[in-house]
């Protein structure tokens, strides 16, 4: 803040006194905090504008005592309390609550001006003179100092568990904890320790007491959250809504799911099958291109890998690129060459005479035996393998198993192993049937096929 000198003061305090510009247009337009310029008129209230004249005083300790005892006594903030003393800074008065407080009376004495001596000084101690007599040393007031430490450590762990979710400590917050605990104490001091003025959280009251304009927006979000076992992140919901009648922006909705703890988890990495060349490698055709206009002509395969209960299950499922539908998938507790070939043999029941498909993995070892790989030209479809050590030639069936274990493995529990395979087939049929695709218009890859695919 630039400082003002004391003609610059009275000019600004006049501004107010004489015209129709408020406290908060005034302190924007000269760049000083509202509650400075607040006090500055209360000062030229109580003294005029010899406030603003005096030189530099030196406060003695019985003076500042007498201060901090009229406002123990009275209830007055330190902005009024500075006004009436004709103390310039009502920070003045807080520091020297905080050292009297924090460090005694000895705190509160005025330090010597110069340089200090060299001199070693002996301390001399005189018996007869007294300190000041303090207005604490009444039992009440010592009542009363033990109810403010109440009040500021509850108004304090308040604060601390209103703001550990919102990351700082707003007007907003510290009104919600007033609002909380002003059955117990006073306003005046709450918002004193608060350090915010009396209107603005009598701002926030009214807004409190307010009906949430978002409360069925919310009771909509955690249907669609609950029902699709937390699948959903806020874009999806967002879509869902919009079907509901609900509109409104992304940013809102996910600002609404922070608010609930309604998260989404995160992925693991997949099972690895690669064991370096066993048989013939076929070229990378696919060359990550993961577009195609009809089903049934680009495929996608991989096998990932589940542990629980001290047991492995292995997944086989074969994907269309065209609507990201799982076609066929497969089962087992260990990676044998059955697990694929009986994955295909599904598969490949989906074609229809004449179609002619490209069937992409990766250089695992069961796509590199001849018995797949004969399988596969008896029906003629191409095979396309991605290139050693490059997951994105991939990506589509990785985006899958990344999906599959962040809205199944990772969110669920399970009973046992059996459980998981049941719920793992309903993954796949909800995956299929209910779960919306933004590229696939909002659509499930099965909805896509039967309404879009099928009208086309």
């Amino acid at each position: 803040m630039a400082k003002f000198t004391a003609e610059q003061r009275i000019l600004i305090v006049s501004r107010y006194l004489n015209g129709n510009e408020s406290i908060n247009e005034i302190a924007r337009e000269v760049q000083v905090k509202p509650t400075i310029l607040s006090g500055w008129i209360r000062l030229y209230e109580q003294h005029g504008i010899e406030a603003f004249l005096k030189s530099y005083t030196s406060y003695s300790t019985q003076f500042k005592m007498d201060v901090l005892n009229y406002m123990i006594e009275t209830g007055t903030s330190s902005i009024d309390t500075a006004a009436i003393f004709n103390i310039s800074s009502p920070g003045m008065i807080r520091n020297w609550r905080l050292k009297l407080n924090r460090d005694g009376l000895d705190a509160l004495q005025p330090k010597k001006k110069g340089r200090p001596s060299m001199k070693k000084e002996t301390k001399k101690i005189d018996s007869k003179k007294e300190t000041p007599k303090l207005v604490e040393d009444t039992v009440e007031v010592l009542q009363a100092k033990i109810e403010r430490l109440e009040m500021e450590n509850a108004y304090f762990k308040k604060v601390e568990r209103f703001s550990s979710n919102a990351g700082k400590i707003t007007n907003k917050i510290k009104a919600q904890v007033i609002f909380e605990l002003k059955h117990m104490y006073e306003v005046v001091d709450l918002v004193e320790v608060a350090d915010i003025p009396r209107s603005t959280y009598y701002y926030w009251e009214k807004k409190l007491n307010q009906p949430d304009k978002y409360a069925n927006v919310k009771e909509s979000i955690k249907e669609i959250f609950h029902e699709h076992k937390g699948r959903y992140g806020h874009r999806r919901i967002t879509k869902e809504l919009e079907k509901r009648g609900f509109k409104h922006d992304k940013k809102t909705i996910n600002r609404l799911m922070n608010d609930m703890d309604l998260l989404c988890l995160v992925r693991m990495k997949k099972y690895r099958s690669y064991k370096g060349n066993v048989g013939k490698v076929a070229p990378n055709i696919l060359n990550r291109d993961f577009s195609a206009e009809k089903v049934n002509q680009k495929w996608v395969t991989d096998v990932t890998e589940f542990h629980l209960f001290g047991e492995k299950r292995y997944l086989s499922p074969v994907l269309d690129l065209c609507n990201g539908e799982i076609i066929a998938y497969n089962v087992m507790k260990r990676p044998v060459y059955k697990l694929v070939g009986e994955m295909l043999v599904q598969a490949i029941e989906r074609l229809q005479p004449g179609e002619q498909v490209i069937l992409h993995s990766d250089q695992g070892w069961h796509y590199q035996m001849k018995q797949y790989q004969k399988t596969l030209e008896q029906h003629q479809i191409t095979q396309s393998m991605s290139r050693k050590g490059n997951c994105l030639d991939n990506a589509v069936m990785e985006n899958f198993f990344g999906l599959l274990k962040s809205e199944l493995l990772y969110l669920q529990d399970f009973d046992s192993i059996e459980h998981f395979e049941k719920e793992l087939a309903d993954y796949i049929h909800y995956y299929n049937h209910k779960r919306m695709k933004a590229k696939l218009k909002d659509l499930s890859p099965v909805e896509y096929r039967t309404q879009v695919l099928k009208v086309a």
